[in-house]
């Protein structure tokens, strides 16, 4: 979230603080550029007509004291001006031609400026007395304004704290959609998040209430589900047990004997499979289990079949948060699927391959597991099929006694478990399914 709508939220603020800035700037230029270089240009004339005053009406023998007096007090400093005088051009700076051009008019167009005299910094105004010239300098920082070092000093730190404002602001915006987003990935977990809190803007009153209640309705309908899967398992199982019963006691050909048994069989095998199907995953039941003994296990049980020949090659003491039940049931019918249709072409036997290893992925170091036959496998642009309920490929995989839920079921306790399963065809034949489960703290 925050790589996406925070960050898009962020620069179009940031944007925006630049731009309200630059026109900020633009209008200062504008508008104050002519009252500042009026008030600069009054301030020279106003020194220079006083200094000509003080310096005119001033008794000969006090001079001296007055030159004194005017640059230890004021800062002015007053020099006959010398042809010989090494003079610097006037500061460069948008505003000096037109405080340039207001002073002339005042004081006359033989005015002189300068930044340096005689390699004396200051701001040098010429003027005469009774013919005679002379320099006057004041200190710049009595003309000068916001020098450039000071303007990028406080666009900078303005800068800074707009970022800092537009970042405050964006994460305000995004944080209820971010909590709304973390609430949804847990539900898609099987996790039961913490309420969203029902506050700030109606609209994310009403977004969070609405995602609050739905939670509960959620809650309330996986409640309801798991009584109506106990009555479906206990109504039709029963009846499914007397039928199974009189079949034994019925006085029938040994053909219809064993073709009831069959269908009494594959009735019994669908409806377990759509209560595996329904059957929720609850990630408050997860525990650390041993993957290793798990898949092992698993690998035995299916070695005693007559027609399945399996071979494992599973690392020691990998451990992962999960239901194990759910997990072995998983590994089984992933493992029935292939003794089903997975047989080795030319052979009585599903050869079966079981790995698990500990592999760096994309989401950390988790615990890979595959399982592979080497059938016939299955064309690339159905595979996906696979993993859909009530699908069935019987002209890849033979015919299918059941629902078509085996693999969904495998998917969907998967995804519950946070993982991804992977089904691909195998070099050589048959067909390969995977899946990285995190590992257990």
């Amino acid at each position: 979230m925050r790589s996406g709508l925070f960050w898009r939220t962020f620069l179009l603020l940031s944007v925006l603080t630049g731009l309200s800035m630059g026109a900020w700037i633009g209008m200062i230029n504008v508008f104050q550029r002519g009252p500042q270089a009026e008030q600069t240009a009054e301030l020279l004339v106003s020194v220079v007509t006083l200094t000509k005053a003080a310096l005119t009406h001033s008794a000969p023998d006090l001079r001296t004291e007055l030159l004194f007096e005017l640059v230890s007090n004021e800062g002015i400093r007053i020099l006959t001006l010398e042809p010989t005088d090494k003079v610097e051009p006037p500061p460069t700076n948008a505003l000096m031609p037109e405080i340039a051009a207001m002073v002339r008019q005042r004081l006359g167009k033989d005015t002189r400026f300068s930044r340096r005299v005689n390699d004396m910094p200051g701001f040098w105004v010429s003027f005469d007395i009774d013919g005679d010239k002379y320099w006057l300098m004041l200190e710049r920082d009595r003309l000068a304004g916001l020098t450039r070092v000071q303007w990028l000093g406080w666009a900078t730190l303005v800068g800074a704290l707009s970022l800092l404002g537009a970042a405050l602001i964006s994460s305000l915006v995004n944080l209820p959609l971010a909590r709304l987003t973390a609430a949804a990935r847990s539900i898609a977990q099987g996790k039961r998040p913490a309420a969203l809190p029902e506050k700030g803007a109606q609209e994310i009153i009403e977004a969070n209430r609405s995602f609050n209640q739905m939670v509960d309705d959620l809650q309330q309908l996986e409640k309801d589900r798991a009584i109506i899967l106990a009555g479906i398992s206990h109504d039709l199982r029963t009846p499914l047990a007397r039928m199974q019963l009189e079949v034994e006691m019925a006085n029938l050909s040994q053909e219809a004997h064993e073709g009831i048994q069959s269908d009494i069989a594959q009735m019994d095998a669908i409806i377990g499979q759509f209560l595996d199907f329904a059957r929720p995953t609850e990630a408050a039941t997860f525990v650390p289990v041993n993957l290793s003994e798990l898949l092992e296990d698993c690998g035995r049980e299916a070695a005693r079949l007559p027609d399945v020949r399996v071979t494992c090659d599973i690392d020691d003491d990998i451990h992962v948060p999960a239901n194990a039940t759910d997990l072995r049931r998983v590994i089984n019918n992933v493992i029935e699927n292939a003794r089903r249709y997975g047989k080795t072409p030319d052979k009585d036997v599903t050869e079966i391959d079981i790995a698990c290893h500990v592999k760096l992925t994309g989401h950390g170091r988790r615990a890979v597991v595959e399982i592979n036959d080497h059938g016939v496998g299955v064309p690339d642009d159905q595979i996906q099929q696979l993993l859909r309920p009530f699908t069935r490929l019987d002209s890849a995989r033979g015919q299918a006694n059941g629902a078509g839920l085996g693999l969904a079921i495998v998917e969907r306790v998967i995804a519950r478990h946070n993982a991804e399963l992977t089904v691909r065809n195998r070099e050589g034949g048959g067909l390969v399914l995977s899946f990285a489960l995190p590992l257990a703290t």
